[in-house]
């Protein structure tokens, strides 16, 4: 029993590891996982880290074959689309809730968050920017008072995550207020208009997504390497789920 939990705790910190390496871009689009390397880093035995990994792999974050190893996963272009379907879905709701339901000192927060995204969605160096989108994206999702869907944003937000680190630089075209005007649909008491705002937003994003994988898409499909995820026989464990 003590083994079993301790092996649970070891692979809940190998899985915290892996995943902010990926979502901070330390491991990019299609880069090769590495157990063992994974388990000397961090001081632990396969067995729990290849549960962390499956962990991720289940998630969508990582695939594998067999004897082919495990990487980061590179999306198709219908994953792209997929993903952002799924994410109006989720996020046109949360800003309706939001609206709604959101305090005046949230609103506040939210028009600073909003305004400091713009002002570094200008700057070359993405790594701050990703890090307030997602803050800006989060807390949108939080004031909605919802936390089945505030999780289930926060999940969708991983793979963007992951994606955007890809984007070095802003589109030309990029609109210099772009997130204080979202925010302010949010919150302009016209439900109809807050749903607009959010779908014009993300057909932006998934555009903007698709361009910058491109060459991703060109070399999955020339390298013929169909890499898949491990179909899981059973639902994760308690003590997984509890994680």
């Amino acid at each position: 029993m003590t083994y079993a939990i301790e092996n649970s705790s070891l692979a809940g910190e190998a899985y915290s590891v892996v995943r902010q390496r990926i979502l901070r871009g330390e491991l990019g689009l299609g880069q090769a996982i590495s157990r063992r390397r994974i388990a000397q880093e961090l001081g632990m035995s396969f067995l729990p880290v290849t549960e962390a990994l499956l962990r991720l792999e289940f998630e969508g974050l990582l695939e594998s074959r067999p004897r082919a190893g495990t990487r980061v996963r590179i999306p198709s272009p219908e994953d792209v689309s997929g993903h952002y379907v799924v994410r109006e879905a989720l996020e046109v709701q949360a800003a309706r809730l939001c609206g709604e339901r959101a305090t005046a000192a949230e609103r506040r927060e939210l028009r600073r968050l909003a305004a400091r995204v713009d002002a570094l969605s200008m700057q070359s160096e993405r790594a701050m920017y990703l890090a307030v989108h997602q803050k800006l994206h989060y807390r949108l999702a939080e004031c909605a008072r919802c936390e089945a869907l505030s999780v289930a944003i926060e999940k969708t937000h991983a793979l963007t995550s992951i994606w955007f680190c890809v984007m070095r630089k802003p589109a030309p075209t990029d609109s210099r207020t772009r997130h204080q005007d979202l925010i302010a649909a949010v919150f302009s008491g016209d439900p109809a208009s807050a749903a607009a705002a959010v779908r014009e937003h993300l057909h932006v994003g998934r555009q903007r997504t698709l361009e910058v994988l491109e060459p991703y898409f060109r070399l999955r499909k020339a390298s013929g390497r169909r890499f898949r995820r491990i179909e899981r026989t059973a639902q994760p464990s308690a003590a997984s789920a509890a994680r």
